[in-house]
């Protein structure tokens, strides 16, 4: 249950169309539904705003079907990370099925019909670095954000990165995401006045330890207000900085 349709089954109690008995029953019976493989999460929504997302890596395709139809019954769109295109190919049989093969992100339902509010950059450093950077835009947009991409602004041309103040000064949030050294948050938490939400990447030759040197480097970054995820962890950066994006009072 997701908190739009909570609102509804108030309004109904309110309204007389639903008894309290009724009303306690369905919210009593809802807080999981046992699968045997999963159980899902149906409240969620509720605790947090955001349903819960499926992590689609080691799961199978029935697996995922499952929770995603106990979902689906439960609320409005799902996100399925970390999906490979075989898995993919056989989700096909839910209507409004989208596979977005880069991010490795499945999404059921319509995301035109999904409001969006504020302003996210995504701000990646290299090509190599899109696949991570998908992940957390398209992450950020289906929970409800508007997102800007700027891609291919790594420092080692640092002129294509400041060809975008503009738009670095004015979003709510930015997520940068980078590899080999791991520079890009430092110098966009430099500029902006933002959080900023750095994404180490597995982008690099040997001595990046497979995204750990610039995991490290953005840890012990020397901008103010940079905040740092796992190598890799595009979702947890669109999640992240949808929730900051979404606080009371930005519009």
């Amino acid at each position: 249950m997701d908190k739009n349709k909570l609102k509804k089954l108030l309004e109904d109690v309110r309204e007389g169309r639903v008894t309290p008995d009724e009303a306690a029953l369905e919210l009593k019976t809802e807080p999981f539904e046992d699968l045997g493989y999963a159980k899902v999460d149906t409240h969620r929504g509720i605790r947090q705003g955001i349903p819960e997302v499926i992590y689609g890596a080691g799961k199978t395709s029935e697996q995922i079907k499952g929770i995603a139809e106990v979902l689906l019954k439960n609320g409005s769109g799902v996100i399925i990370t970390r999906i490979n295109g075989e898995t993919a190919e056989e989700m096909k049989s839910f209507e409004e099925f989208r596979y977005y093969g880069a991010a490795r992100l499945g999404y059921i339902g319509d995301p035109g019909t999904i409001p969006r509010r504020g302003n996210i950059i995504v701000a990646a450093g290299g090509t190599s670095d899109l696949p991570v950077a998908e992940e957390a835009a398209l992450t950020a947009e289906f929970l409800g954000n508007r997102v800007t991409r700027l891609y291919d602004v790594g420092v080692s041309g640092i002129h294509r990165t400041l060809a975008h103040m503009e738009e670095i000064m004015e979003a709510r949030v930015i997520i940068a995401v980078a590899g080999m050294e791991g520079a890009l948050p430092s110098v966009i938490g430099g500029l902006s006045d933002c959080p900023v939400v750095a994404v180490p990447t597995s982008v690099g030759y040997g001595a990046s330890f497979g995204g750990l040197a610039a995991l490290l480097a953005m840890l012990n970054s020397c901008a103010s207000g940079v905040s740092t995820v796992n190598i890799d962890n595009g979702f947890g950066a669109g999640y992240l900085a949808s929730m900051i994006n979404q606080m009371e009072g930005i519009k």
